[in-house]
């Protein structure tokens, strides 16, 4: 079977193959600007029906147990019922927590199956994350039998929930109690679940008189905190990678115009600065609108302000496809600052529920924003802002091999998941966008210090961004580097036993809020750390995408 071909790049894969890295990096990094990655227009398709049929079919099915409500043809009069609501975000858990949403399909290097999710995470054997490893019974680096009727269980809890008429704190509590026993044993999961949206609202759903304005709070803070994340040099390079990779908008003029000169200055232009700024202060005004109005005209702007933001934002496709929780940020908006526009974000009375927010949305994210390696950017909601924690893995020769041979998987590595479909023409031509996708941003550009440092001739080694690494070990990747680092470097190796100098990592942190510098790490698979340090951000900012200094990248030989 062959799916519909990307976008070819600009020169022959085969001759690409061949030539020194810094020179594939420019080739990748000036078709990437043009092309973006160049997925096929169909597949965007699949991922609309998916929404369509899954994801709010989905939520009208669960609704319909509840009389009244579930008929799409008069959704108009029940979608702001409050158990409408509510269903909407238990929903939306259960469907992320299945790998149906974000991370899914091939916007994410996943091919075959297009999914991870529930195939790794009722399967034991695989390998999996705990919050503190050694942990007793919950700490293993394997999927156990329990870790497995843990997760089947926090689903049969959510299908209860889902299918009843209405939702009582009786029916939530399981869940409420669940989750974080399954992100002990596994930090994917209360990641993958999108807790720090959906687990928040659930707790805000116990306290009755409550819920709604703290489900506000809930919103409000995610888009304070996703804006603040961007109060740095590197959001303007998502800007100007985001557009070039916008489906919508393939005009060269203007995907040219978010680099100062193409195709030989690929450094953000004046134009992806100024939307940068833009974007980050649209993103602060409308919650203010809305959580200061009452009603009428101010309200009405602000939501209106907020659509076209997050239409924005869903219309540029993040590689990542986030759609579903978009789509959910604007129902939550819609339902709770619209047609509840009376409830005050200041009227919350239990201490409790107080204490709880107080912790999860401000106490959490600030420590996160500051010491970025201690907290997942989701948690920190620290989203969408080119600021994240990150890996490259550097397999020499084919021993990549050895992560089939022997992990308990359900993915093939991400080139033998394509050659189910393509022929290696384009399979060669697809993984080195991958390569672009890193080293436009602002953070990738540490890569031209850190790659010669780790190998002493990259061209004997394959490389893979960890977000593949992680897609195919895992089960899922979201843009998070904390689940690619040296905890996942040595779950891998207690399974494969690389050799020395067979598998060489570099972990990258993000920049930590008012920091200057990010961190890094260059390991061995065998021997661990080799290597640690920091690198600035304003050398980095002058660089190119590509690396200048190719002499760093010739071998000893050479």
């Amino acid at each position: 079977m062959r799916f519909p071909e990307p976008t070819p790049p600009p020169y022959d894969p085969f001759v690409w193959q061949k030539l020194p890295f810094p020179e594939k990096c420019r080739l990748v990094c000036q078709a990437w600007a043009l092309q973006g990655y160049g997925t096929p227009l169909p597949v965007y398709g699949v991922y609309i029906v998916k929404i369509l049929l899954l994801y709010i079919g989905g939520w009208a099915f669960f609704c319909s147990f509840t009389p009244g409500l579930g008929n799409i043809l008069s959704i108009s009069s029940w979608w702001f019922e409050p158990v409408a609501f509510q269903k909407a975000v238990l929903w939306s858990m259960a469907y992320e927590g299945l790998g149906l949403g974000c991370g899914s399909g091939p916007l994410t290097g996943r091919y075959y199956p297009p999914i991870g999710g529930l195939l790794y995470f009722a399967r034991p054997g695989t390998t999996k994350m705990p919050l503190f490893p050694g942990l007793p019974i919950l700490g293993g680096s394997r999927r156990s039998y329990l870790d497995v009727g843990l997760y089947v269980a926090h689903y049969a809890f959510l299908l209860r929930a889902l299918t009843a008429p209405e939702l009582t704190p009786a029916l939530l509590l399981p869940t409420v109690i669940l989750l974080p026993v399954l992100g002990l044993a596994d930090k994917t999961l209360f990641l993958v679940s999108r807790a720090e949206h959906y687990y928040s609202m659930m707790v805000c759903f116990l306290f009755a008189g409550d819920w709604i304005a703290g489900s506000k709070v809930v919103q409000l803070g995610i888009w304070f905190w996703a804006a603040s994340s961007k109060l740095n040099h590197h959001f303007p390079a998502v800007i100007a990678v985001m557009t070039s990779n916008n489906p919508f908008l393939r005009s060269e003029a203007i995907r040219k115009r978010m680099y100062r000169n193409f195709p030989d200055d690929l450094r953000p232009s004046g134009l992806a600065r100024l939307m940068a700024h833009l974007g980050t202060l649209t993103e602060y005004s409308f919650p203010i609108l809305l959580v200061l109005s009452p009603g009428g005209w101010p309200t009405a702007l602000g939501l209106a302000v907020m659509l076209g933001f997050h239409i924005y934002i869903t219309s540029n496709v993040p590689m990542a496809v986030p759609i579903e929780w978009n789509v959910m940020m604007v129902y939550g908006a819609f339902f709770l600052f619209g047609h509840h526009s009376a409830v005050s974000v200041f009227s919350l009375h239990s201490p409790v529920l107080m204490g709880y927010l107080l912790v999860a949305l401000l106490f959490v994210p600030l420590i996160g924003n500051f010491f970025p390696a201690w907290v997942s950017f989701l948690v920190s909601m620290r989203y969408y802002a080119g600021n994240w924690a990150y890996s490259i893995w550097l397999f020499k020769g084919d021993s990549s091999r050895k992560l089939d041979e022997h992990l308990t998987k359900t993915s093939p590595r991400v080139a033998d998941q394509l050659r189910r479909f393509y022929d290696e023409k384009v399979i060669i031509g697809t993984l080195g966008k991958i390569i672009a996708f890193r080293m436009m941003h602002l953070h990738g550009r540490a890569l031209h210090t850190l790659l010669p440092r780790a190998v002493d001739n990259i061209d004997d080694y394959e490389y893979l961004d960890g977000e593949l690494v992680s897609g195919v070990v895992l089960g899922w990747n979201f843009g998070d580097g904390h689940l690619h680092n040296l905890q996942l470097l040595r779950a891998v190796q207690e399974q494969c036993g690389f050799e020395k100098g067979e598998l060489r990592c570099i972990f990258v942190e993000s920049q930590p809020f008012l920091g200057s510098t990010m961190k890094w790490t260059i390991a061995d698979a065998k021997t661990g750390v080799m290597e640690e340090g920091e690198i600035a951000i304003e050398e980095i900012r002058e660089r190119q995408p590509w690396p200048q200094n190719t002499a760093d990248f010739e071998s000893p030989a050479r």
